[in-house]
């Protein structure tokens, strides 16, 4: 057991959130839903079990919304700014934490990324774009 512990919280800071001991996984996934929830390519989440994640304010703030025709995963935000926050599973095991969240390093990296034939079909790898350090110039 360790006792590691790592914050998080939504953009607008009225939800926060603290994660103890170790993450049990971090995965990408590219399923059609994770992608509009996140209007991103993927969603990054991490995994803990149900005793690592206290709420330190905000929870009251938490809304959830599930799909009817899929109810094994529900998706939580926060009522204020829209921001994803954790959810528990459907089935109580774990909580489905969005990595983009946490204020740090959450000590994990993705093992994997799921759902890959429903990615995106305009998805490039970051490693495969140019980088910058800051906003690149405007000309």
């Amino acid at each position: 057991m360790s006792d590691r512990s790592i914050e998080g919280g939504c953009l607008c800071g009225a939800v926060r959130y603290r994660l103890t001991g170790e993450v049990q996984g971090f995965q990408y996934c590219h399923c059609s839903r994770c992608r509009r929830f996140t209007g991103s390519a993927h969603a990054a989440n991490l995994f803990v079990k149900p005793d690592k994640l206290e709420w330190m304010a905000g929870e009251d703030l938490v809304g959830t919304w599930v799909l009817e025709a899929d109810p094994q995963f529900p998706t939580a935000f926060c009522k204020r700014c829209g921001s994803s926050m954790p959810s528990m599973s459907a089935t109580g095991r774990y909580w489905v934490v969005p990595a983009g969240g946490v204020d740090g390093d959450p000590g994990a990296r993705p093992a994997r990324s799921i759902f890959w034939d429903s990615r995106a079909p305009w998805y490039e790898h970051v490693s495969d774009l140019p980088r910058h350090g800051e906003w690149p110039d405007a000309k």
